[in-house]
């Protein structure tokens, strides 16, 4: 840690070390990084997360037998509980439960549209999300939204089967039951930016469900400033799981980027630092704060090998999105028909979840969203000035618009480096000068508010 406020002590004790941090960094990151408190009332909220309500959840959502994006949903189907349609009702009607018992608070809301003939969608099927809003108290920082998502369509061995059981207990009842456990639990606190809990339906037919409503907050100008997608985040019970990780998937270059922004990320070694790499910096930092018993593992990759997910629709909108997945799959238990072949058990079954590990990782996302949604604005405008040669390095920004700023935090790594390995924090001053050279680093600069919570780091752009 960095003890220093103002820019003219931090110059002269960095300058004693300054020669030989990049070869130590990775071992001192817990000192050199300046420490950030737990937030004492979310602390209490995560306890409340139940790995038994958990398992209440996905088991409900495997009690549909099938929730195949083209299996039935009509009124006959809803009312005998099989099919896409009663798990949707089903998780409609537990959002509304948990809006009246926080008097209200959520405003629980449904996306349908109609999803054309494709590959795997024989004939025009109604797709719907559904999802609730925990509106932010600051009208300011209510504009900024945070989100948490899973997709509660399952599939078994043939995509379009729509009467064959497909429980899915781990992909993906467990991660709709990690957007709706933090619903049901951060819904009792009262946060100054705006939190949305998303299920999905349609990702196994294409991740039809997640683009639409990605499109669609992006033609209503929505400001998402962090996706969370958990998919396959049951933690399987097979030889080689490890309960103490989850993987976390960050994009690289961003979707969309202008030729002119491709060649300004080859000029500045920026491959590592997309808006969606930042926030799984951010899931890591919110690990290291709370201690919740699994641990991110920053995957540099969009998705696994060849394969995706719905963070890739909010990617592909422009919105900084991250995929949260146990440490190992195990393919014999996800898009299998439910069978025994040659003492090896088929099927996607809710025996084969660990509910513990569900509800970890559930708490990680909730720590993750609670400190977004409670930290001020990004800082704005964040540049590095390269008018001159020099090797001191020189950051410059203006203040978030929703006046909570008490203060601001510059981090900086080698190039090589992962993950942020110094910080140096400083008043409300929108101006840092450093002794560090930006050839050898990577700078970003984040916001704090009263209480010490964080915004997301801002990498600078030249400013020539």
């Amino acid at each position: 840690m960095i003890p220093l406020r103002r820019v003219a002590e931090f110059s002269v004790v960095m300058s004693v070390w300054i020669g030989s941090f990049a070869l130590q960094a990775t071992a001192r990151q817990a000192k050199e990084l300046s420490s950030q408190s737990e937030d004492l009332a979310i602390r209490a909220a995560l306890k409340e997360i139940s790995a038994a309500q958990v398992q209440s959840d996905i088991q409900k959502l495997v009690s549909f037998q099938t929730r195949s994006t083209i299996s039935a949903q009509d009124a006959a189907s809803i009312s005998a509980g099989r099919g896409i349609g009663a798990a949707r009702e089903w998780i409609k009607s537990e959002f509304e439960r948990y809006s009246r018992d926080c008097g209200g608070c959520l405003e629980v809301k449904t996306d349908s549209y109609t999803q054309p003939v494709s590959d795997r969608v024989p004939t025009p099927v109604e797709i719907t999300n559904v999802y609730a809003v925990l509106r932010g108290t600051n009208p300011e920082d209510a504009k900024r939204i945070v989100l948490v998502t899973g997709h509660y369509d399952s599939r078994n061995s043939d995509t379009l089967d729509t009467s064959g059981v497909a429980p899915g207990a781990n992909d993906d009842g467990s991660g709709t039951s990690v957007s709706m456990e933090c619903a049901r639990v951060l819904s009792k606190l009262k946060f100054p930016g705006t939190i949305i809990f998303l299920t999905v339906a349609g990702e196994e037919q294409g991740l039809y469900g997640s683009k639409h409503f990605a499109e669609f907050a992006k033609s209503q100008g929505w400001d998402i400033e962090a996706v969370l997608n958990n998919d396959i985040v049951g933690g399987d019970k097979s030889p080689g799981q490890d309960p103490k990780v989850v993987r976390v998937f960050s994009e690289s270059i961003p979707d969309g980027a202008t030729e002119a922004q491709l060649r300004m990320i080859r000029a500045l070694g920026g491959e590592n630092d997309s808006p969606s790499r930042e926030l799984a910096r951010y899931v890591a930092q919110t690990a290291r704060i709370y201690q919740l018993g699994v641990a991110p593992w920053m995957e540099f990759r969009l998705d696994r090998y060849l394969r995706g997910g719905d963070h890739i629709s909010f990617n592909e909108a422009g919105y900084a999105a991250v995929r949260f997945t146990e440490f190992r799959e195990n393919f014999t238990r996800q898009h299998q028909n439910v069978r025994s072949e040659n003492g090896i058990e088929y099927g996607d079954l809710p025996k084969f979840v660990n509910y513990d590990y569900v509800a970890n990782v559930a708490r990680l996302n909730a720590a993750t969203l609670a400190e977004l949604a409670s930290a001020p604005g990004p800082p704005q405008n964040v540049r590095i000035e390269t008018k001159e040669l020099v090797n001191d390095s020189t950051l410059v920004w203006e203040a978030p618009s929703d006046g909570r700023v008490c203060g601001y935090e510059v981090l900086w790594r080698a190039t090589s480096a992962p993950d942020w390995e110094h910080s140096a924090s400083l008043g409300k001053e929108t101006r840092a000068t450093l002794p560090v050279s930006k050839d050898n680093v990577i700078f970003a600069v984040e916001a704090i508010d009263e209480a010490g919570h964080k915004s997301q780091p801002i990498v600078p752009v030249p400013e020539r």
